[in-house]
């Protein structure tokens, strides 16, 4: 929601243009007055959203290890059930057609026409080029580019962007960076990922690859990472490197409850959450992995804030639930690392959005590129 004022700033036109505006697409039942806004001392500005049904998106979050599906409406609400598979993206070249398959099976469950869809948003791990489609990191089936693919088979407008930075427009658009200028937004996950906001605008770099924190060479530490590189900070600090600490110390006779969850079982997702769960109900054992962690995220937070200089650090995705146990650590590292003045002014919060972060950065992308989808939807209707 926000106010006449709030939307001439955004759109970047005169504020009696932007009441003509939204007065038009009141009366055409676009736009929805929501009420009054706080009272700050003066007149209460009038509030304004898009009708929720007005139109929806598809937001595909992709990990390494599990996908979710949703349709959403205007306002980031769930529209039917929200579809989790696991779906292990390295070496699986079938992955792809899964992943387009349970996409129209969660339109159909929806009962949302195509034609009231705007798009499908997917955010997923790995080196994206976004305007051609491709992701370098996890290959297709071999039958065109991503969205390409996916088009074909759904006819429905399809964009792809890395994880992180959806995360990070998430959070800008509708969370802990909202109106703030220069953001870092950690995604602590099976990696830990960057998505930066520099002068109010999500960075992608030259290529679209800018954010990969994770792969920060810190440690003479010999083991392999996932971009076939040794020592990087995933190694040390991302969820996978916990879990298999967590393993080590129960085989060497550490005392934790972790003991009783059957660990090595476990797939990934619930590894984690255990080792979360447990930190969270005051296990020594993992609360001391997951502030080893937290340490070492900090120690290259650390070197991002010698870089850029920013104003907030947001801990967000999956990790983020374990931020508080994180929280501690990471200043102790900044404490240790940062020159004083250069992180004085740098506050550190964990994420109100969480592990939604990523679905709702999904939509985000589609509305953000709402007219390109627009152009695309004329041209699959013109194939058809």
């Amino acid at each position: 929601m926000l106010s006449c004022a709030e939307i001439s700033e955004r759109i970047e036109k005169s504020l009696s243009l932007t009441t003509k505006i939204l007065n038009e697409l009141v009366e055409e039942g676009y736009v929805v007055e929501t009420g009054h806004a706080p009272s700050s001392g003066g007149r209460r500005p009038q509030m304004y959203s898009l009708k929720p049904d007005i139109m929806y998106t598809v937001s595909v979050a992709m990990d390494q290890f599990v996908t979710r599906l949703v349709v959403m409406d205007m306002q980031n609400r769930h529209i039917g059930k929200m579809e989790s598979i696991e779906l292990n993206l390295a070496g699986n070249p079938g992955a792809l057609d899964i992943i387009t398959d349970k996409i129209s099976e969660v339109i159909d469950e929806a009962g949302i026409a195509k034609s009231k869809i705007a798009g499908i948003g997917i955010s997923m791990p790995g080196f994206i080029d976004a305007k051609e489609g491709v992701n370098y990191s996890f290959p297709g089936n071999g039958q065109g580019t991503i969205t390409s693919f996916i088009e074909s088979k759904t006819g429905v407008p399809v964009f792809i962007d890395n994880d992180s930075s959806l995360i990070a427009l998430a959070e800008q658009k509708f969370g802990a960076a909202l109106n703030k200028k220069n953001v870092m937004v950690i995604n602590v996950g099976w990696g830990i990922g960057l998505g930066l906001i520099l002068n109010n605008v999500l960075f992608r770099g030259d290529n679209g690859f800018a954010g990969e924190f994770s792969h920060i060479p810190l440690f003479q530490n010999g083991k392999l990472c996932s971009c076939g590189k040794s020592g990087c900070l995933e190694t040390e600090a991302a969820l996978t490197a916990v879990i298999e600490k967590a393993l080590e110390g129960l085989a060497s006779g550490r005392t934790s409850v972790l003991k009783k969850s059957g660990l090595e079982a476990l797939n990934p997702e619930d590894a984690a959450d255990a080792v979360i769960d447990a930190a969270a109900k005051g296990d020594r054992f993992a609360v001391e992995l997951l502030s080893e962690a937290g340490y070492n995220i900090g120690r290259g937070i650390a070197i991002l804030i010698h870089l850029l200089n920013p104003e907030l650090v947001v801990l967000s995705g999956r990790g983020s639930s374990s931020g508080k146990i994180l929280q501690a650590p990471i200043q102790q590292a900044l404490n240790e690392h940062c020159i004083p003045r250069l992180a004085a002014n740098t506050t550190i919060v964990i994420s109100g959005l969480g592990h939604e972060a990523q679905l709702i950065g999904g939509a985000a992308l589609v509305m953000e590129k709402y007219e390109k989808g627009i152009a695309r939807k004329n041209k699959i209707q013109e194939a058809a």
